[in-house]
């Protein structure tokens, strides 16, 4: 299948930024009790500022755009393609930031296993929207 035949731009990176949001929140609220343990910023009751929220869609929005032009050029349709990508992504970026933190900055590892979790999990749904190919619905006469 040609590269060009990947979900159409705007609705998979919408759909797939969405989707990252919304597991995060589903993992930071699993996680966010240890994270707390971890390290005082997490700790505290408070909701976000209203802010926050925009700001995340738009850094998964710019994730998930990165990760469907290189599904779309590397030709990834397949769910086998997408997890590939998704650990080869994840390995290559958060996976090295985050050892980079708990060697360099002494952040627990325990800390950084949280945010690659999360990460991880991130990465797979992205490149799951990412690399589906569309359906053509047939015409009915």
């Amino acid at each position: 299948m040609p590269p060009t035949t990947a979900p159409s731009g705007l609705p998979a990176v919408g759909l797939a930024a969405a989707a990252a949001v919304a597991s995060s929140t589903a993992w930071y609220t699993a996680f966010g009790h240890r994270l707390a343990q971890l390290d005082e910023v997490y700790a505290g009751d408070a909701p976000p500022p209203p802010w926050v929220p925009p700001v995340e869609f738009a850094r998964s929005a710019v994730v998930a755009a990165a990760v469907r032009t290189l599904a779309v050029r590397t030709g990834a349709t397949a769910p086998a393609d997408a997890a590939r990508l998704a650990l080869a992504l994840w390995a290559a970026f958060p996976g090295v930031l985050l050892t980079g933190s708990v060697v360099h900055e002494k952040v627990p590892w325990q800390q950084a296993a949280i945010h690659a979790g999360d990460w991880l999990v991130k990465l797979l749904l992205v490149s799951a929207v990412a690399t589906r190919t569309p359906r053509r619905r047939a015409r009915r006469r």
